[in-house]
């Protein structure tokens, strides 16, 4: 760590004191005079929509990049961190939101890698004491002789903390932490959370979740276009300003109006004791049964990697059924969660990805021959009406940001007004007033009488828009539950694997 041209003091209290932090890419400036610090002992929220910085100040924080200008104080001294070993040393660990584990290495193999005191500067049995002590210390309930691969998602997240606390970190930075948990394991980190910071560890956390900012933290700081809009405490904010501090509009967050479902209309979408073949003669999918009628939404929810990906695929004909038939009437389009290997053509311009479904039909070409001008047309009202945002149409979609990427996706698909709508993550990667807008695309969708099949991994998404909510855990349908009825503890039992009681559960047919 090498000292910054200033010296100026700054309080003692403060873990973290990023000043005037500027960070220029090409054509772009990531953070513009960016001011952000973090107390000893408190929960911080850093919020923002995608592009907004928050990586950027991040990485700078953890050694990633180095600022182009600034200071950045830790404990009340100047630092400049050259590389992410130098940020560790000085007690500052990160958690990803995809966790850096080597599966097969055990728990405490985990924690040591890459350590120059590992497993060769101490005793494997004291290691392993050490561990078990910390572990129990923290309520966070490791076997450090456990292969990571036998371990549940939530554990996997136990390890990583449990690795930043073997490395004594002082400042520990979360990036949404919660994005792949159960409720009920959301709420044991969240108990975790606090009792660090009751210790004295400062702990910045980054999410889209703004029930969990509002329940767990201390005080907020929201980023907008590279700028900090301001920081608040927590006890003086809503969910309601949050969002609009984020986006800088206002912004819908209510459950969207729903006319009632029709109940007695034939099925459109059918899957019936379907089974798909997955690896290590192991089902993907096991024996599921699902209906989607005219004028319904059908969420499915689940932690990420139970059969989401593999359903998905299956009711889109990408996979072979070993057992059981799926039965589609009328047109359908697809969202995908992968919206670049999926959904678009990365070298093809917005206005050919828009049009990619319609190429050959009037009134876009007219004996053989694309017509320009009614192609710009189309491609123009699907722009301002998603609110995408680029360039020109003649932007590579593969240079649009996910997020705006994902509304040319969304915009191509819900345009053609089809029957039959399967929608896989639809928002990802979308700020909060993308989301209503998209979520009232599908909400208008479903009351003109389009079937739909919602795979999401977010809870908040499911409850704000299905009428049904169905479950699946290692490839299977656990039950299924009216959207109205349906309670957050009840679903997270489910997706952990535990099957609804069948007073609760709905005929699954």
């Amino acid at each position: 760590m090498q000292p910054l041209l200033s010296t100026s003091a700054v309080p003692p209290a403060l873990a973290i004191d990023m000043r005037q932090i500027l960070k220029r890419f090409p054509g772009v400036i990531a953070n513009q005079q960016v001011d952000f610090a973090v107390q000893m002992g408190e929960i911080h929220a850093l919020l923002g929509e995608n592009g907004a910085g928050k990586t950027t100040l991040m990485n700078i924080l953890c050694g990633l990049y180095e600022p182009d200008a600034g200071e950045i104080y830790l404990r009340g001294q100047p630092v400049r961190f050259g590389r992410p070993a130098d940020a560790i040393a000085a007690g500052i660990n990160m958690v990803h939101q995809h966790f850096m584990l080597v599966e097969r290495f055990t728990v405490a193999e985990n924690i040591v890698l890459g350590q120059t005191h590992g497993l060769r500067r101490e005793n494997p049995k004291k290691l392993h004491q050490r561990l078990l002590a910390l572990a129990e210390r923290y309520h966070l309930e490791l076997d450090p002789a456990v292969p990571v691969w036998q371990l549940s998602v939530g554990q996997q997240q136990r390890v990583e903390i449990l690795k930043a606390l073997y490395r004594q970190a002082k400042v520990l930075i979360l990036d949404e932490p919660t994005a792949v948990l159960t409720p009920q394991e959301a709420q044991g980190l969240m108990v975790i959370l606090k009792q660090l910071a009751a210790q004295g560890t400062a702990i910045i956390f980054i999410s889209h979740k703004l029930n969990e900012v509002l329940a767990l933290c201390d005080r907020v700081t929201v980023l907008r276009d590279g700028q900090s809009v301001g920081t608040s405490a927590i006890a003086n904010c809503t969910a309601q300003q949050l969002a609009e501090q984020m986006v800088g509009r206002t912004v819908d967050l209510q459950r969207p109006d729903r006319a009632p479902t029709p109940g007695s209309a034939s099925p459109r979408l059918q899957l019936q004791q379907v089974t798909v073949p997955g690896i290590h003669s192991r089902p993907a999918l096991r024996q599921v049964c699902l209906t989607v009628c005219p004028g319904e939404i059908l969420g499915i929810a689940g932690v990420d990697g139970n059969g989401q990906r593999e359903l998905e695929e299956t009711v889109m004909g990408l996979r072979k059924l070993s057992e059981g038939q799926i039965h589609c009437e009328g047109t359908l389009a697809h969202i995908p969660a992968e919206r670049y290997s999926m959904g678009l053509i990365r070298s093809f311009t917005v206005a050919e990805n828009l049009l990619l479904r319609e190429i050959g039909r009037p009134p876009f070409t007219r004996w053989g021959w694309l017509r320009p001008k009614a192609i710009a047309r189309y491609a123009k009202d699907l722009v301002d009406r998603y609110l995408i945002r680029t360039p020109t149409l003649a932007t590579a979609c593969g240079s649009l940001s996910g997020g705006n990427a994902q509304k040319v996706v969304v915009a191509r698909e819900l345009a053609r007004k089809p029957d039959v709508i399967l929608a896989a993550q639809p928002t990802r990667g979308l700020d909060i007033g993308a989301m209503a807008y998209v979520h009232a695309q599908l909400m208008a969708q479903r009351d003109q009488g389009a079937a739909i099949l919602l795979i999401s991994t977010e809870l908040d998404e499911l409850l704000r828009l299905s009428d049904r909510i169905a479950v699946l855990y290692e490839g299977q349908i656990v039950g299924q539950m009216d959207a109205a009825t349906a309670d957050i503890q009840t679903l997270g039992l489910m997706m952990a694997g535990q099957p609804l009681n069948p007073t609760k559960q709905e005929t699954i047919a």
